[in-house]
Order: structure tokens, then C-alpha cells, then sequence
């Protein structure tokens, strides 16, 4: 039996290989592979590598690694950004990439069942003939059970909001490999304690989420974009927090700034004006999204914002709304052989253009490049710092740049993240944020995974005071 490269028990080797077969790993290259995700840490391997097929193989995996006492980390699309898959203390990494069956659509009832393994991407493209779509578009083609694993969000959450608003059900591995589900497709419901929201952004610390059952809406009849530029951030930010005070239900506002828009402009082939800009979409009936871009419009001439430049046709609402999308990786592209530190916070959005301001104003104090993009219908922002991969200088800046921006937020009634989630990252932080409500939540863990098998060094740190979120949050 080929054990190279792997600390694992022997017996649990071979219980896992009798399990999968040939869909175990031990290779080498697999487990740096799925031991790394687009955050800056360095890659933490796994001992082994697992693709799993079912929710019975999940259970069974599970079991066998909770018998020898060893780690279970989830692997979706790889796409996190704060180390969640990293397996900081060895064991399985399990990859759910073949659960990708979408189990059952309801198109009267406006809900999917899907493997956890599913794209997002993959579920619009088998909704479409059905005139439906799943609305939680984090840019990325993430896994709809990594989504739920970070209570993922992303463009659209303005209109529809994040995973934690759309997701029904869950059907869950626990630590000891009993199976669970967590709700039903109803609507609404008042049985029991809430376990669906439990785990939709819990990271994997838990349970392994196996199935997902998901809201749906009806594709809109009508769909319009635009751009509108300002002379200043404030000025953008105004027109947004204006937008949302007088209910108008717009569906995407998206803010770049500057070096974001330069970045976007020699990636995408754009050629957007470099002033801070606004990307807008409109969903719902013609004159419905008529009068919502007219209501916008109005309010952004007011804070001193340019006609609309709109995207009338599907394929130029496409390629800005790619754009957009592709924002980090043009980032990446502006400073070739560069890593990003990618943090987000967010605030109440009365507090968001002072937030912004202020951290605009932190950055230019600085040498490093760190374009800023953001959800801001949401009170969410990005940025993408940019590093040369071991400066010790830049990343001691840049991780004192992210510690003060995500203080700044803390300090405004906001969150240390907005939807990349906590992961190995923002740990320090999530102490800093939540006091001594984080001893209720490692109550829940221990009595959730009592052996601390299901993603360690996620979220939680069971058994150990809480760190100094200074050393923990800038150890990049």
C-alpha cells in the first residue's frame, strides 16, 4: 500500500481506500493541491485527499476518522479567502467537487435540493429552462455548499440577500458520522431551535453540509446596468445610502475606486473614466425597472453623479458585470507576481462613507497598492492588498492596514467580515468582535465535535484562550 507522504494510521488507510478506492489520495501533488485556497497563507497539506460521491460515504468517512481521533476538513471550489481549507493540523481533506447532482428543482415552490458539490454557475444553467435562478452571486464559481459552509453573499445581496436568507434546509454529517437534517421546504417554521442557521456560515467546524435545499426567483422580465462616475467616493457612497433610505429595490450597486478601475480597465477592456464609480442593475417588470433607474438617476445628479451609461444588451450587461467579477484578478494582473491580502468588513451604511473615508485615507498614507471594491448597498467592502510575496515589510504593513481598517469597522458597529468569513484569518478578530459570546459559541462546538475533528483551527479554537487578535489577525 502506497503511505508516502502521509502520517495517517494505517488502519484508518485502509479503511478509507476499502470506502473510495481509487478516490483516495495520498499523491503528493493532490495534497499541496487541496491544501491551499486564494488567501496568502501558505499551503497546510492534508494527509490524505478523499472525493466523495454521497452523503453515505460522507457518513461513513466521517466515522472512520472520528474512530482515529483525525481532522476533517471540507474542500469545495477552493475559492476561500482566509485559509478555511488550510489543514493546519493535518488529516482528510474532502473534496466534494463529484457531489454534483442537482436533486430535485420545485418550480411551483421555488426551491432546489443540490449536492453540496454543485456551482453556482452549474445550478443557473440547469434552472434556466425552468425561467428560474438562484440569486446568491458571490462572484466566484464557488460550491453552493461552500457558500453555505462561509454564509457567502456577494453582488445581488441587496435584492435577495446572502446565503444565510436562502438556504431552506441542510442535510449534515455531524463529527461521530450521524446524519442530520436541518429543516424542511417550508417557509417559515417555529419547531425547534433554528440548526439551518447554525451551520449556513459555521465553516465546516461542525458538520460536513452534504445537501442544500435553496431558495429560487423567477428570472425578471425586465433586466438593465449602468455606470454612473463622481468626483468623490463620498459623493458615490451618498447616492447609495440615499438609494436604500427610500426603498427603491435596486438589485446590484457595486463601487470601485480608482486604482480599482485602472486595474479593471487593462484587464477587462473596459474604458471607464478613473473617478470613483457605481455599477447598477435594475431587475423587475419595464416600467418597474424604468422608474427604479429614473429614482437613481435623480438621486445621483443630486450628489453630483454623471448621466447614466447604460448596458442595454445581455452582452454588455455581461462583460460589465465580468468585469467586475474579475476585479481581484485584475488586482493580481497590475502587479505581476504578486499575492493579496483580500479582507472585507462591513458597517450600518450610515457609517459607510465615513468607514471608506477613513480608509481611503490610511491607504494613501502607505506605499502599498490596495484597490477597494464593495458591495455598498450592504454596508459591505473589499480590499485587495497587494504584496510581494516575502517582503516582511510589506506584509507587516499590510497586515497592520487590515488590522486598522477592520478595528475602523469594529469600532462603527460593524463586523470583521462581511461574507469571506472567519477561517484561519480573522480568528483573533471574531474575539475581538463578539467578547464573551465566544464562549457560548465554543460551548456549541464542543458539543458538536467534543474530539475538535471537523476543521480545527477554524472560527473556534476549542481549549485555548482566546489569542491576541493583533498576532492572529496579521499572521499572513
Amino acid at each position: 500500500m502506497d503511505t508516502v507522504g502521509t502520517s495517517l494510521d494505517a488502519s484508518l488507510l485502509e479503511g478509507l481506500r476499502e470506502l473510495l478506492g481509487d478516490r483516495l489520495s495520498v499523491n503528493e501533488t493532490e495534497r499541496v493541491n487541496h491544501g491551499m485556497d486564494e488567501s496568502s497563507f501558505p499551503p497546510a497539506a492534508p494527509d490524505a485527499v478523499a472525493f466523495l460521491g454521497s452523503t453515505a460515504e460522507a457518513s461513513e468517512l466521517v466515522r472512520l476518522c472520528a474512530e482515529h481521533d483525525t481532522p476533517v476538513i471540507p474542500f469545495g471550489a477552493g475559492t476561500s479567502l482566509e485559509g478555511h481549507v488550510l489543514a493546519t493540523r493535518g488529516g482528510v481533506a474532502v473534496v466534494m467537487t463529484g457531489m454534483d447532482r442537482i436533486l430535485e428543482v420545485n418550480v411551483e415552490d421555488l426551491d432546489a435540493t443540490v449536492q453540496a458539490g454543485v456551482t453556482r454557475k452549474q445550478l443557473n444553467d440547469g434552472l434556466r429552462d425552468h425561467g428560474l435562478f438562484f440569486p446568491v452571486d458571490p462572484g466566484a464559481d464557488a460550491s453552493i455548499g461552500g457558500m453555505a459552509s462561509t454564509r457567502a453573499s456577494g453582488t445581488t445581496a441587496v435584492r435577495y440577500g446572502t446565503m444565510r436568507d436562502n438556504v431552506l434546509a441542510l442535510t449534515v454529517v455531524l463529527a461521530d458520522g450521524r446524519i442530520i437534517r436541518t429543516g424542511t421546504r417550508a417557509r417559515k417554521s417555529s419547531a425547534g431551535y433554528d440548526l439551518t442557521r447554525l451551520f449556513v456560515g459555521s465553516e465546516g467546524t461542525l458538520g460536513l453540509i452534504t445537501e442544500v435545499t435553496v431558495r429560487l426567483q423567477g428570472v425578471p422580465p425586465a433586466i438593465s446596468s449602468a455606470i454612473c462616475r463622481f468626483p468623490t467616493i463620498d459623493q458615490a457612497v451618498d447616492t447609495v445610502i440615499s438609494t436604500i433610505q427610500f426603498g427603491i429595490p435596486i438589485a446590484r450597486v457595486e463601487l470601485l475606486d480608482e486604482p480599482a478601475l485602472e486595474a479593471v480597465n487593462a484587464f477587462s477592456g473596459l474604458d471607464c473614466a478613473l473617478e470613483p464609480t457605481l455599477f447598477l442593475e435594475f431587475h423587475g417588470s419595464d416600467a418597474g425597472v424604468v422608474e427604479q433607474a429614473q429614482e437613481v438617476q435623480e438621486l445621483a445628479r443630486n450628489s453630483g453623479g454623471t448621466d447614466f451609461e447604460w448596458a442595454t444588451r445581455t452582452e454588455e450587461r455581461n462583460r460589465l458585470w465580468q468585469a467586475r467579477h474579475d476585479a481581484y484578478w485584475a488586482a493580481l494582473a497590475s502587479r505581476p507576481g504578486c499575492r493579496s491580502i483580500t479582507t472585507d468588513v462591513c458597517v450600518p451604511i450610515s457609517r459607510l462613507g465615513e468607514c471608506i473615508g477613513e480608509t481611503k485615507a490610511d491607504i494613501a498614507e502607505g506605499t502599498l497598492n490596495a484597490p477597494l471594491v464593495g458591495h455598498v448597498g450592504d454596508g459591505n467592502f473589499h480590499l485587495t492588498i497587494l504584496v510581494e510575496p516575502g517582503n516582511e515589510e510589506e506584509l507587516r504593513e499590510a497586515s497592520e492596514l487590515n488590522g486598522r481598517l477592520i478595528r475602523r469597522a469594529l469600532s462603527m458597529g460593524g463586523t470583521c467580515t462581511g461574507e469571506h468569513g472567519v477561517g484561519y484569518g480573522k480568528m483573533g478578530y471574531l474575539v475581538e468582535e463578539h467578547g464573551e459570546a465566544i464562549d457560548t459559541m465554543r460551548t456549541i462546538k464542543v458539543a458538536l465535535d467534543p474530539n475538535g475533528i471537523m476543521n480545527p483551527g477554524k472560527v473556534i479554537d476549542v481549549g485555548e484562550a482566546a489569542r491576541d487578535p493583533a498576532a492572529t489577525g496579521s499572521s499572513r
